[in-house]
């Protein structure tokens, strides 16, 4: 470090000297400025005048960034200067502490290299003789000016003010105080341009009168936006400034720190590339706002949903056609037609790239098997599994999601499901399809018809995302207990795979492989403490349940194994052999006794089949007939189709009496009354129609009707036999009731195929296309000989 401390009066200004161009400053007179040297020459312009007496001359550049001034681009009025102290810095710069002396002016540039070297002339004040009013009234109008810009908030040192009070020269009063300020370097150095003082101290009253303009009318605007500033906008001030305390102390910005996992995460997500974009968009708009917003905390939400859904991530499919066979038939029993068509997907998609899944619709009465054969499918496939209720939805909003200007809004089912997976292939199941409602919240029925087109659901866009998800890669598949209620539209887009009841030989061999080992295992008991042979098996399916499928079965094993398991607790130690002579002890009274009073044949009662959501039936029609005035009465609570249905059986009847020998005037006198047992169970249906009109039949001829023959078929008036549905469910019923022959329509010939064919040995279908061919098969004689008999008579009597 060197320093340098002269007197006034010692000083000796040369007409020659080095120059240091300044930027974004102007040096004044008697002002007392720090320094920092770091181009190369005006380093070497300060040793030169280090070396010899310390004067410089300091002129401000026009362009701040201009690395390499030319003369023309520096001003040439100045301040000759002198270094009173210098130090070298670690990083190469100078730092120098410099005093003006007295304004100079440019007069010849002697070299230009390596450093400004100048010839300058001493621009001498005029001096003033004496302090006149007018120049006393601008010194006091110069300094109240300074003392509100002070107040108003200028960033002045405050013993600025105790020296302005004490000076009485004009020009070092305007040069003091335009040097003190912080003015333009355009406006300081107009200033410092100007040698006589009282010009001088006229043009910094002018600069000071408009700095003051600026800073009152600066303060009444921060006056007016504290006035409007609300309490959140008071609180975001805060919490800004408490934020810049933090990162000064090095606290950690929690948002900050969000915003950068959220950003990290959104990367990693390998998202579409407009998802993408959005997500960032919101993220930005997440960063800008107050953390304590609530909006804040709704854009929040919707990014990390956006970042956490598995837009690339998803399961590698087993396609090992022979292992996927043998988990299928290891959870089911039977049901072939859908494993071949699951196997047949694998194949598919072993021999092709396509990753689009099936939309499967099993269709099946209560406890075949449709959910739990999802289950294996998802197995099988090494895939995760999802299963959805829409039994009884009736929101929209459950499938696409609510929109987010809702409180508490949040995707749909969908797409939290498949979230919760983190898969974006898993097998979602929407369960009971066949019974969504709909209400003034919308039609969830519609809203599927999207998910479930494998030609639009690469794009499905939740309401809540508002952005396309694709769901091509997921495998859909649905149950339902009947399709008729499920919409054409939405019916159309799905496989449907009728999943039919069991035999008593099939749920045999269910319960022996699935039921009893599970019910055993759930209860505690092992194979030496329970068996359950098969004639008491055989007793608990046919006499204790009655069902297509297999609930109830497992629910009556399993209340045989707690009763065992109670005995087993108590102390017992022998093994339980279940006989059919010991049923009841386990299950009471059977529940389910073969119908007596078809012990016989009757006449006007026939046994029709019906189908349920649990599976067939069988129905009893009976007829009777009694004097009247030849109206029909039906009963039974049947619905309107089943009521048609005798309607047209009656007319039948009519139509073709003198056919079976009945006189065309025998119902003007007769009442005949129509009913079908077990009154309080709703029916309906068309398929009731032969077997109506075979009671009525039976009743006007007085023909028995065979007990061993059950019938389903619906009837025109003209006698002809229409198709129906549920035929292997049907023939199941007639099975479970002992009945051996059946009587179908013609046209359902080829539906026997989905009967098994133990069972299509054990029983006898009867096609038919007409009505005769039904009374010649059902009752116990053809009644079509009557009339012959009578004919017979009539031309006997007239020979």
């Amino acid at each position: 470090m060197s320093e340098y401390k002269a007197k006034e009066e010692d000083l000796k200004i040369p007409d020659t000297m080095p120059m240091l161009p300044v930027r974004d400053v102007v040096i004044f007179p008697y002002m007392i400025i720090p320094l920092f040297v770091g181009r190369e020459s005006s380093i070497k312009a300060v040793d030169e005048a280090l070396a010899k007496d310390r004067i410089i001359f300091l002129s401000a550049q026009k362009n701040v960034e201009d690395e390499d001034p030319k003369p023309k681009e520096i001003y040439k009025t100045g301040t000759i200067s002198m270094i009173m102290r210098m130090l070298k810095l670690p990083d190469g710069r100078v730092k120098i502490l410099v005093q003006g002396l007295t304004r100079g002016k440019i007069k010849r540039y002697l070299s230009k290299s390596p450093y400004f070297k100048l010839r300058v002339e001493k621009c001498d004040e005029p001096q003033i003789p004496e302090i006149t009013l007018e120049v006393e009234a601008m010194m006091r109008n110069i300094k109240e000016q300074l003392s509100e810009i002070v107040n108003l908030g200028s960033l002045v040192a405050p013993e600025l003010l105790q020296i302005v009070d004490d000076m009485n020269d004009p020009g070092r009063l305007a040069d003091l105080i335009i040097s003190n300020i912080g003015m333009k370097v355009e406006d300081s150095q107009h200033v410092l341009e100007i040698v006589d003082p009282l010009n001088r101290l006229k043009m910094v009253g002018e600069l000071l009168g408009k700095e003051l303009e600026v800073m009152t009318m600066q303060a009444k605007i921060q006056s007016m936006a504290k006035d409007e500033m609300t309490k959140g906008q008071r609180e975001y001030f805060l919490r800004e400034q408490l934020k810049a305390i933090r990162q000064e102390l090095g606290d950690t910005d929690e948002l900050a720190q969000e915003v950068d996992e959220l950003r990290g995460k959104i990367r990693a997500a390998s998202m579409p590339e407009d998802t993408e974009t959005e997500a960032l968009k919101q993220l930005g708009r997440l960063e800008r706002m107050h953390p304590d917003s609530s909006e804040s905390s709704v854009l929040r939400t919707y990014v990390e949903w956006l970042a956490e859904l598995p837009w690339s991530i998803s399961t590698e499919d087993n396609l090992d056609i022979v292992a996927a066979k043998k988990v299928l038939d290891e959870d089911h029993y039977d049901l072939e037609k859908v494993k071949d068509r699951i196997l047949e997907y694998l194949s598919v998609r072993k021999l092709t790239e396509s990753k689009k899944g099936p939309i499967l619709c099993f269709v099946g009465p209560p406890g075949v098997g449709k959910t739990s054969l999802g289950r294996s499918i998802a197995r099988a496939m090494d895939r995760k599994f999802i299963r959805m209720s829409v039994g009884g939805m009736r929101d929209e909003a459950e499938i696409r999601g609510h929109r987010r200007t809702y409180v508490g809004a949040l995707p749909g089912r969908i797409i939290q499901n498949i979230k919760q997976t983190g898969s974006n292939n898993p097998i979602i199941m929407l369960d009971e399809v066949d019974k969504i409602g709909s209400d003034f919240r919308g039609d969830p029925a519609s809203a599927l018809l999207e998910v479930l087109d494998p030609e639009q659901n690469n794009a499905f866009t939740d309401h809540y995302l508002a952005v396309p998800f694709d769901l091509s890669n997921v495998m859909f598949i649905t149950t339902a207990n009947m399709l008729d209620p499920i919409p054409s539209a939405l019916r159309d887009r799905m496989e449907v795979l009728e999943l039919s009841g069991y035999t008593e030989e099939e749920k045999m061999q269910i319960a022996r492989r699935f039921l009893i080992p599970r019910q055993m295992t759930a209860n505690g008991l092992k194979e030496e403490d329970i068996h359950i042979s098969d004639p008491a098996l055989g007793r608990i399916i046919s006499q204790h349940t009655r069902e297509a499928g297999l609930r109830n079965l497992e629910r009556e094993i399993g209340s045989v194994c707690r009763k065992i398991a109670r005995g087993l607790a108590e102390g017992r130690k022998k093994k339980t052999v279940v006989t059919a002579g010991n049923l009841s002890k386990f299950l009471g009274a059977a529940k389910f006794i073969p119908e007596a009073e078809r012990e016989k044949n009757e006449v006007g009662v026939t046994t029709g089949l019906a189908w349920t959501q649990a599976g067939g039936e069988i129905l009893y029609v009976e007829s009777s007939l009694m004097k009247g005035k030849g109206g029909l009465t039906l009963t039974g609570k049947l619905g309107d189709v089943m009521k048609e249905s005798g309607q047209a059986a009656l007319s039948y009847t009519r139509a073709n009496a003198e056919r079976f020998g009945v006189d065309g005037s025998f119902f003007e006198d007769k009442e005949i009354h129509v009913h079908v047992p077990s009154g309080a169970i709703p029916k309906d249906g068309p398929s009731a129609g032969i077997t109506m009109a075979t009671s009525l039949v039976s009743s006007v001829t007085g023909i028995a009707v065979r007990k061993d023959v059950a019938m389903t078929g619906e009837i025109t008036l003209r006698g002809k036999v229409l198709p129906i549905g549920g035929l292997k469910d049907k023939s199941l019923a007639a099975m479970r009731a002992n009945i051996g022959t059946i009587i179908i329509p013609e046209q359902n010939v080829k539906d026997l195929e989905e009967i098994p064919a133990h069972l299509r040995k054990r029983m006898e279908f009867i096609p038919v296309s007409h009505v005769d061919e039904v009374l010649r098969a059902a009752l116990v004689r053809d009644p079509f000989q009557s009339k012959v008999k009578k004919n017979l008579q009539k031309s006997a009597s007239s020979q």
